[in-house]
């Protein structure tokens, strides 16, 4: 029934845009609307800030007159898409401050304590000047503060170290306990999380490659409503095209 509408509908625009007279005055400023030249001078300044972006000429048989022929459309391709929006929900991190309205209500995403501040307030109004100018005036730093200077002076004076005798001395095989190390994570841990799930997965076939779902995006001119109008064409990790119902696991409830 859905396919019959969108057939139904795409009927009808199809012959509303026929009938439309193609927009010649700029009119962005008052209703937001775009000529076909604004249009293409958008899509040239999109090509070449983004060069995934590119032109398309599409189909000689579908070429619109008032685009030039080798600028009908925008297309990008395979746009990675790794997890489902419901993946990435926010779950019991907001509260209602204003009651519902018609617009939905407001909320904050951060909780208050009861005398109004967040808890990394308190953590940062724990640490005092006080303290600070306590350590700057004791005995031993007032003693200490020229031996400090002299010390970094002598430094300075060191000669360099030669690099052949460092290397034959073994230090460079010595581990830095400032440089991070990497360990493997557990099997289950790694399974929990789908992109190290789909990782995995390429591991097992012998791929390296990290299969996602992707995207190719297409960016026309409707001349019926004078704005831009994009496409989605989905495709699932083995590259077959997504159903709408699929896709729209991709797309925001809001």
């Amino acid at each position: 029934m859905q396919s019959v509408l969108n057939t139904v509908k795409g009927t009808a625009l199809n012959v509303a845009e026929y009938l439309t007279p193609v927009l010649k005055e700029s009119k962005f400023r008052e209703t937001g609307v775009l000529t076909p030249e604004e249009f293409v001078a958008a899509g040239d300044h999109l090509v070449h800030h983004c060069p995934t972006w590119q032109w398309a000429a599409g189909d000689e048989t579908k070429t619109k007159p008032y685009l030039p022929k080798d600028k009908q459309f925008l297309i990008t391709r395979n746009v990675p898409c790794y997890r489902r929006c419901k993946q990435m929900e926010y779950v019991g991190e907001e509260t209602l401050v204003e009651e519902e309205s018609g617009d939905g209500g407001w909320v904050e995403t951060h909780q208050l304590n009861d005398d109004g501040t967040t808890q990394l307030e308190d953590k940062i109004c724990e640490l005092t000047m006080e303290e600070t100018k306590e350590e700057m005036h004791t005995p031993d730093s007032d003693k200490s503060a020229p031996g400090a200077g002299a010390e970094a002076e002598d430094e300075d004076d060191d000669e360099a170290i030669d690099m052949d005798d460092f290397e034959e001395s073994g230090m460079l095989e010595l581990v830095d306990p400032a440089v991070a190390t990497t360990t493997r994570k557990p099997e289950a841990e790694a399974k929990a999380s789908p992109v190290a799930a789909a990782s995995g997965d390429a591991e097992a076939s012998g791929d390296s490659v990290l299969h996602t779902r992707t995207y190719d995006l297409h960016i026309s001119y409707d001349k019926y409503y004078q704005t831009p109008r994009l496409w989605v064409v989905g495709y699932d990790e083995q590259r077959k095209p997504l159903t709408v119902e699929q896709m729209s696991e991709d797309v925001s409830q809001d």
